[in-house]
């Protein structure tokens, strides 16, 4: 008898009477809405990263700045994960871009024990030293340049019309 009244109580809260349920505007099928025009930014990262001279190291954030997308760290490893040998992949040294480490400093970021240690047997043969706690020196093995490779255009908005100062 316990479990009926539970269940009374729960298909009407407020004594026995059931609230009305009032519909709302009804939704009728739609078209998806169009996409956007995406840029790849992958395609800057991977154009930055082949630039990057033999001996050389950068890091990800480093990468995505020169690639003209700050704040796009995360992004340059997710394309790094990707490549392939062939198509945008080929030829990107992906072995010369580390991640961050205090005190301007770079360190293989490569979970897999067999990846990183591939990665530091190739950038080893390339001349880059390596401290005792794994550490690369961006003083001395450090590849930045100063001006950004041009992203591709992004589509423009509906531009505001200035405002004209009196």
């Amino acid at each position: 008898m316990a479990t009926k009244d539970r269940r009374a109580r729960k298909q009407a809260p407020e004594g026995g009477r059931r609230l009305p349920v009032t519909p709302g505007p009804r939704r009728g099928r739609r078209e998806p809405a169009a996409l956007p025009d995406t840029i790849s930014w992958w395609a800057a990262f991977y154009r930055v990263i082949r630039r990057i001279p033999a001996g050389r190291v950068c890091t990800y954030g480093a990468v995505a700045a020169m690639a003209g997308h700050p704040r796009a760290a995360r992004h340059v490893g997710y394309a790094l994960a990707a490549l392939k040998e062939t198509g945008d992949g080929a030829g990107v040294p992906w072995q010369r871009v580390l991640g961050s480490r205090p005190r301007h400093r770079a360190a293989v970021t490569i979970k897999d024990p067999v990846g990183g240690a591939l990665q530091r047997m190739l950038l080893e043969a390339e001349g880059v030293e390596f401290d005792d706690r794994g550490n690369v020196s961006l003083d001395r093995f450090g590849w930045f340049r100063s001006t950004p490779v041009a992203a591709p255009a992004k589509k423009a908005r509906g531009a505001a019309p200035r405002k004209r100062r009196s």
